[in-house]
């Protein structure tokens, strides 16, 4: 299968796999009409196949979107992936295809370090015994240095991910992606569309503003055919953390990104989706990803580490359900 064109692409699109994909009226703005036109879509790429191979070995996929930057989703995804792996029967993998700012390496605690190859394949870097990390970061000389790549180029880095790394048996890989619905979300989809994936979270804040982009990639998510595990809102609320148990919720408690038009509730009951729950803003979870640490197992107690592993229950429920209908199918 091939994926759709995203949300932004125009009311009459000819479709990907159309001979005028790209070429008509319709497609004057779209922001994938050059990949289109180059008839890059047309044609199943053999990779598709090979990269299904290779997943035939890891059990859940899921990929972690946002629709605008600085929601926390790449912290939402290393915060993720330390709680799966936090059951030592579990084997984690966590894939950063944020080409242009790679940021997983930084919040895993593992800047500075190299991939290694060998016959099998690409060595992830592995932040426990049983959570392997690969990033486009490691590859680099420094972490300042940028990636200044088109979209050909981006695609064939993931590509090589999916392909060429050595996962291993795992039981759950996170994708962590860039904001929007671009190239790489393009790829991503089609390469794993042969290998399937359970679904998506996306990651929002609060306010309108944030809201509106995560419509549109809800929207992506419906065009490519990939299902929504569930909505998550982050920095819902400031819970201060020195203020003294016994005192009301409501004294403790402060909107910083107030949800004028009823934030991701409202918006999930509007399109059907779950919400799977709603993070607390709190500064030590930005603390936490600074060091490299999992804010999880730093703040155990806290508001937010009690919302985290809700919402990753919630997750390891859906896929578990996800993976016996596939069974039962077969």
């Amino acid at each position: 299968m091939m994926a759709d064109v995203p949300s932004e692409a125009p009311e009459h699109c000819p479709g990907t796999t159309s001979e005028k994909a790209g070429k008509t009226a319709a497609c004057e703005g779209c922001p994938n009409q050059s990949i289109c036109a180059s008839g890059a879509t047309q044609a199943p790429d053999p990779a598709i196949e090979e990269i299904r191979l290779k997943m035939a070995t890891v059990k859940h996929k899921i990929v972690v979107l946002s629709g605008k930057g600085g929601v926390g989703k790449s912290t939402f995804s290393a915060h993720l992936a330390h709680a799966l792996a936090s059951d030592d029967t579990k084997e984690v993998a966590l894939l950063d295809v944020d080409i242009c700012g790679p940021s997983i390496p930084k919040i895993m605690g593992l800047e500075g370090e190299q991939v290694h190859q060998s016959g099998s394949g690409w060595s992830p870097v592995y932040v426990e015994d049983n959570l392997a990390v690969m990033s486009i970061g490691f590859l680099l000389g420094s972490p300042d240095d940028a990636v200044i790549w088109r979209g050909p180029k981006k695609n064939g880095m993931i590509k090589q991910f999916l392909r060429d790394v050595d996962w291993g048996e795992i039981d759950y890989l996170i994708v962590d992606t860039p904001p929007g619905t671009s190239d790489e979300h393009l790829s991503v989809a089609q390469y794993l569309s042969g290998a399937g994936i359970d679904g998506a979270v996306i990651i929002t804040t609060p306010q309108e503003v944030s809201l509106q982009d995560v419509r549109k990639e809800i929207r992506f998510c419906q065009k490519v055919k990939l299902p929504i595990i569930g909505v998550v809102e982050n920095m819902s609320a400031f819970v201060c953390p020195k203020c003294k148990h016994d005192t009301p919720p409501s004294q403790n408690t402060s909107q910083i990104f107030p949800p004028t038009t009823g934030g991701a509730q409202r918006m999930c009951e509007e399109l059907a989706l779950p919400l799977l729950g709603r993070v607390p803003l709190d500064p030590r979870i930005g603390r936490s990803c600074d060091q490299g640490k999992s804010f999880l197992t730093e703040v155990p107690d806290s508001p937010a580490a009690e919302a985290y592993r809700t919402i990753v229950q919630s997750i390891k429920n859906y896929c578990s359900s996800s993976f016996a209908t596939v069974a039962n199918a077969d």
